[in-house]
């Protein structure tokens, strides 16, 4: 890998380089460098280019977001240097380079003084990723999203989740669909509403936006001393989309009260108190900016991301986990039930979600 370091531009010299965080897609390295006796941090990150087909397009594509990011940054006299990603170009001049064994890499600054969490430590930081959640999306509410590539192509397309997910069992090419057989029941008694948003943007309902489409808390680095959200990261999947589809995310992500492959299931549900300091937040933000059906809309949201991705934990396990990284034979299929559980759980409390909407929009 320190080769591979070497063929960005980046000051000092490194005296340490080591893997960093625990991304599910990517694999990314803390760089140390020494300059002068000022020590550097980069983030050096290998795109899986089995997941992004096309590397480029996904580099394109943050070199656009970022750009606008930048200059609405500058106009309101914040600090473009933390508030957005940076990259750092190759030796070069490019922003990724591509091994001779045909991997490709990128290197961004180190946003320091910030901090990310894995599960919402106290209700104010899931506050905070909502307010910069939301304030990315405003930012971003006068980019042309027709401008970005669309890099997985029908990514929410939840219809087309659904089909993927019964060819996957259908093949069975693992032969583990006997293993899950009330899973897959579970998805089909739900079939009917999974395309409710995109029916709602065919008719013109609502809106195509710039949309982030991995919304987790530990995708907004925060300021390691007064908890506020600085900068929104893991720009790899920005094309355009659904605001929905992000602040569904967030709460499927962050607002479950266990983990997200937590096997003992009487512990996994929706958390209100969580979901409404995080809508707190996102409305204070985006509350001008949405329309009426967006807002309508975001509880039903959240169990849509939440029922989609328990199904793409679900496909990939029966195709023999190719996507997401698993620590053990069933840990997709642990995944699965805890989203589903937690779907669930959000069938239950939808008026209760609405009625928190309605107090901040």
């Amino acid at each position: 890998m320190l080769h591979i370091a070497d063929q960005f531009d980046f000051a000092g010299e490194i005296i340490s380089l080591e893997p960093f965080g625990c991304g599910h897609i990517n694999d990314t390295y803390l760089i140390k460098a020494l300059q002068e006796g000022r020590q550097f941090k980069y983030l050096l990150q290998r795109i899986n280019h089995k997941v992004f087909t096309s590397p480029i397009n996904v580099v394109k594509n943050i070199e656009k977001v970022t750009s606008h990011l930048q200059k609405k940054i500058a106009e309101a006299g914040g600090d473009t240097s933390r508030e957005t990603l940076t990259f750092i170009p190759t030796k070069k001049g490019l922003n990724f380079y591509i091994s001779d064994s045909g991997d490709f890499f990128r290197v961004y600054k180190y946003i320091s003084h910030t901090v990310t969490y894995q599960r919402v430590e106290n209700p104010m930081l899931f506050y905070h990723s909502g307010k910069a959640f939301g304030k990315f999306q405003r930012m971003l509410a006068d980019f042309d999203a027709s401008q970005l590539y669309e890099t997985l192509p029908n990514f929410h397309d939840t219809r087309k989740r659904y089909a993927a997910l019964m060819t996957s069992a259908e093949c069975n090419i693992k032969s583990r669909a006997e293993w899950c057989a009330a899973e897959l029941d579970f998805a089909a008694q739900r079939r009917d509403i999974m395309s409710i948003l995109l029916q709602l943007k065919e008719s013109g309902k609502i809106p195509e936006r710039v949309t982030h489409n991995d919304t987790k808390l530990n995708n907004v680095m925060l300021d390691e001393k007064t908890g506020e959200g600085v900068c929104v990261v893991d720009l790899d999947t920005v094309m355009p989309g659904l605001s929905l589809y992000d602040f569904g995310d967030s709460i499927r992500f962050g607002a479950n009260t266990a983990a997200e492959d937590e096997r003992d299931l009487s512990k996994v549900g929706l958390d209100l108190e969580l979901f409404e300091y995080y809508t707190r937040g996102y409305l204070s933000e985006t509350g001008d900016m949405l329309n009426e059906t967006e807002k309508d809309c975001l509880p039903f949201s959240a169990l849509l991301m939440t029922l989609e991705c328990g199904m793409r934990f679900l496909t990939d396990y029966l195709d023999g986990d190719i996507y997401f990284k698993t620590d053990y034979a069933e840990h997709n299929l642990d995944r699965c039930r805890n989203q589903f559980r937690l779907a669930e759980d959000m069938e239950n409390n939808l008026d209760k979600m609405r009625q928190i909407v309605n107090k901040y929009r």
